[in-house]
């Protein structure tokens, strides 16, 4: 009897072993990387907590802040882009930080990373694990009661957003704020960002760009331009950050607060 209980047990625990293995091979991204980074921002957070997170058996880390006002806006979910984490010092962290001023909760997610020398064209295959992260991120605040909810990405973590508002429709989301975003890999559907963005529906878009960004920020923000009568009629809205450029260095104040504005009239249409 003991015999067979003690193989009980050996079978439950190599159960839970291959299960941790698997699911860990089934993520593209650096694991190990995304840990490196959680040891390092954890212990410095001035603002806000950090929460675990799980989509598709894997956990990762979240970063909330709760608004310092008496009202509560909604909340935003932050995206950043490649290769870097929640808490990163452009825009992300300014934006996680300060928006709770204005009556925002945040939530910045650490999407999937790759290696350093990882580029753009290297990650449409990491897009799979997207959708769920927001997902998760979205449901953590639903369990707060949190009823409008913006999904705001930069760069590539825009990119990301886009590929999750074309795939995933929750009510609960009700605005996409854009930040310096470009056509993603335009071969790719997943990270094809005018492809997705006839895609999405029923949420209000922000397009955020600065006057001094990238030519293929500038030169798909035109595209969208030209997409967004047809597509998204009056729910499509542009931001130029004068002086700004592709990362809004010093000129966050100035994204910060025009954007807080932007949000603020989105919430009573």
């Amino acid at each position: 009897m003991k015999n067979s209980l003690r193989f009980f047990k050996y079978l439950l625990l190599l159960n839970a072993f291959l299960f941790a293995i698997n699911t860990n091979a089934a993520s593209q991204s650096d694991l190990a990387k995304e840990k490196r980074w959680e040891e390092q921002i954890v212990p410095s957070l001035m603002v806000g907590e950090a929460v675990k997170l799980k989509a598709d058996g894997v956990e990762f880390l979240g970063l909330y802040a709760e608004p310092s006002t008496d009202h509560s806006k909604g909340a935003v979910i932050l995206i950043h882009g490649m290769g870097v984490h929640p808490a990163w010092p452009d825009v992300i962290e300014p934006l996680r930080m300060e928006l709770p001023e204005h009556g925002w909760h945040t939530l910045s997610l650490q999407m999937p990373v790759l290696d350093n020398e990882a580029e753009e064209k290297d990650y449409p295959p990491l897009f799979s694990e997207v959708p769920a992260r927001i997902q998760a991120g979205v449901d953590y605040l639903k369990s707060k009661g949190i009823s409008n909810i913006v999904i705001s990405g930069h760069s590539t973590g825009a990119t990301m957003a886009f590929h999750y508002l074309a795939t995933t429709r929750d009510p609960t989301v009700k605005t996409f704020a854009i930040l310096s975003c470009g056509t993603g890999i335009p071969k790719d559907a997943r990270s094809n960002t005018l492809e997705n963005f006839k895609k999405i529906r029923g949420v209000n878009i922000v397009d955020v760009y600065g006057s001094e960004d990238s030519k293929k920020v500038l030169s798909a923000l035109t595209q969208r331009q030209s997409l967004a009568p047809e597509v998204h009629g009056k729910r499509y809205q542009n931001l130029k950050i004068n002086g700004a450029g592709h990362f809004y260095r010093e000129k966050q104040h100035e994204l910060i607060n025009q954007l807080s504005v932007m949000l603020d009239r989105n919430i009573s249409q």
